[in-house]
């Protein structure tokens, strides 16, 4: 039978629609967890290509395939986000566009509206606006493609097809571990044709799919559990928690796909009561339906093949399975995105089934109003796009929306800190902290923001309860050691720093930390050898090479001080901290014309403190220069009586 593909003005216009409706989301940059899964700079060479596959962790979850993605866009236009926006719009469209075959191919009646729906529908925004959800659309074109190349093997039996089909499953598994559904969501199809299924015929060349489902299920549960933290006390919910969860997550994404109002990126999270009786009503009537489509399969199977497309492909989302975002809600709009393909396609279905059984006039309306219903989908895509504009107005929006996000709060906290208003991340973070005494995250950011401000008691209870929250919490322990050295507790920031090194031993900046703690309170060789393990662990780190150039000096090992200091500059030019110690190494020395130059180098370069136009003078001084030595002893005499 002959099957026609798309006309060329629509091939031509959906495309441009699409772009147009998702314009705004292409000028955005990058969003939540996205510098989890642009390529690292440790995975950027050649031989992290080799551990994305090879190294289980080396990225945020097991995919290979995505981040071989993201490795290669990496090297095409870096850290652009232009680049990865604009191949997301474009695998949602390819997507799309592989979706229109599959009906075509299964004489699914209205493929064109069901394919527009889902292009310009906004539940997608979420998807196709967030570089880290490259992920769904990557294995949405993989999936689409393999469903295809298996409803070709399914009609006459080319196992040509059928490996087509398998290598293209396992680039979508390897993508996404959600599209595991695909063998099942094939079994319904072909049940729904057929009206029944054949063991042998159907069920059996889809076994080894099905075992290769199992297997990234399993190893994505891993993962999440031991690399993402899926797990701990919001996780712990019984059975008949979960079926309350599942009943409500499958009505809640229901309504959200037939009136796309007050989408947001973070939902509140609700509270599961299974001594509640009206949380029953979710569950109960999702069976009810279900029971009553069973009881209808006679009369028409398409209803009750829709529904279990719908609740199969959405099942990895439904609460049976523990994945973070759980941390802050149950449900996500990126979560439905392969399910609302499935149901789009069945209501475009009936739709067309319907608008067919009218009289001419009643289906030039019906026609007039698909596509009046596809303008106002892309109109709220489009106005859903604006929302992902900027990292700022990306929180502020979600808010706007959820006041009550915990974790909005505090992740704007980070960029207002980032942009310069920390007073106003403060606040945020306050909010966070009431929301969520649990969060330890947002104690130890404002802990931060105080110690910035010198509010050191402040900063202490900050971090304490931080440390309550999560007494494991590395972090915190480290912040609370900076903080008590910068505010001369030398003995309180050296048992917070080696509090956090017991929680971390291999963590430089922890040893350096400490080793600063110990200098100040003049314990110089437990000093060196703690720069030495920071160095040990981080060779480029040019603040401890310079720190540990000054303790050698302060002990009289010009010698050795004078190559650390060096280094430092090496790798930091102009580092003017490092020029002073150079400076202070070579007067040890008797060098006090270099002496000199390197003191006048750190102030022209910022340092300038009352101690170095001191040395200065003193180095002058000794080179029979007292003019310009009392000169220098002036300038250091108003510095210090100016502080």
């Amino acid at each position: 039978m002959r099957r026609p593909g798309l006309s060329g003005a629509v091939a031509l216009a959906l495309p441009i629609a699409v772009v147009a409706a998702y314009w705004p989301a292409l000028r955005g940059g990058f969003i939540w967890d996205d510098d989890a899964h642009v390529t690292r700079v440790d995975l950027r060479p050649l031989h992290g290509l080799w551990r994305i596959w090879s190294e289980p962790g080396a990225t945020q979850q097991y995919y290979p395939v995505l981040h071989s993605a993201f490795w290669i866009e990496h090297r095409l236009w870096g850290d652009s986000a232009l680049g990865y926006h604009l191949l997301n719009v474009a695998l949602h469209l390819l997507a799309t566009l592989l979706l229109y075959r599959v009906l075509r191919r299964l004489a699914v009646p209205g493929a064109l509206l069901a394919a527009s729906v889902f292009a310009l529908h906004p539940v997608c925004v979420e998807t196709v606006a967030w570089v880290s959800e490259q992920k769904n659309t990557l294995s949405a074109v993989f999936y689409m493609a393999a469903a295809l190349a298996y409803l070709r093997f399914d009609e006459k039996r080319r196992w040509g097809a059928y490996a087509l089909g398998t290598a293209l499953f396992a680039l979508a598994l390897l993508s996404k571990s959600v599209t595991a559904t695909l063998p099942a969501a094939l079994l319904v199809v072909l049940w729904w044709r057929r009206g029944r299924l054949s063991p042998k015929g159907d069920v059996l060349p889809l076994a080894p799919w099905l075992g290769m489902s199992a297997a990234a299920g399993l190893m994505t549960s891993w993962m999440e559990r031991t690399f993402i933290g899926a797990y701990g006390a919001p996780f712990q919910l019984g059975l008949a928690d979960r079926f309350l969860v599942a009943g409500r997550v499958a009505w809640f994404y229901l309504g959200k796909l037939l009136w796309p109002a007050g989408l947001n990126f973070m939902y509140p999270r609700w509270s599961v009561d299974a001594h509640a009786a009206w949380q029953y009503a979710f569950p109960a009537a999702a069976v009810a339906v279900l029971a009553a489509l069973v009881a209808l399969r006679r009369r028409s199977r398409g209803p009750l093949a829709a529904a279990l497309l719908f609740l199969g492909t959405l099942f990895p989302a439904l609460g049976f399975i523990n994945v973070y975002p759980f941390v802050f809600s149950f449900v996500a709009d990126h979560f439905q995105y392969l399910a609302a393909a499935g149901l789009v396609s069945s209501l475009s279905a009936a739709a067309v089934i319907g608008r067919d059984r009218l009289a001419p006039a009643g289906r030039s309306a019906a026609q007039a109003a698909a596509a009046c219903l596809v303008v106002v989908l892309a109109a709220l895509t489009w106005m859903q796009c604006s929302r992902y504009g900027d990292i700022q107005t990306f929180y502020e929006s979600i808010l706007e929306r959820n006041p009550a996000s915990w974790l909005a709060h505090d992740n704007l906290g980070v960029v207002l800190v980032a942009r310069g208003r920390a007073g106003e991340a403060a606040g945020h973070y306050r909010e966070a902290m009431r929301l969520n005494p649990s969060y330890p995250e947002a104690f130890n950011n404002y802990g931060n923001v105080m110690a910035k401000e010198r509010r050191w008691s402040e900063a202490e209870e900050a971090y304490a309860g931080a440390l309550r929250a999560r007494p494991s919490f590395f972090a915190a322990q480290f912040n609370w050691g900076t903080a008590m050295n910068d505010a001369g507790r030398y003995a309180q920031a050296e048992r917070h720093f080696r509090s956090a090194l017991a929680l971390k031993p291999d963590y430089a900046q922890a040893h350096y930390g400490l080793a600063n703690a110990l200098a100040n309170m003049g314990r110089l060789p437990d000093a060196v050898a703690e720069y030495g393990e920071a160095l040990s662990l981080l060779p480029a780190f040019p603040e401890a090479r310079a720190n540990l150039g000054l303790a050698l000096a302060e002990q009289g090992h010009w010698a050795q001080a004078l190559p650390q200091v060096e280094e430092a500059i090496r790798l930091r030019p102009g580092y003017a901290e490092a020029h002073a110690y150079r400076g202070f190494s070579l007067a040890g020395s008797g060098r006090f014309l270099e002496a000199i130059s390197e003191y006048r180098e750190a102030i022209r370069l910022g340092a300038n403190s009352a101690d170095l136009h001191y040395q200065t003078a003193v180095a002058l001084g000794k080179l029979g220069r007292t003019d310009e030595a009392n000169a220098e002893f002036a300038a250091a005499r108003r510095l210090e009586g100016s502080r």
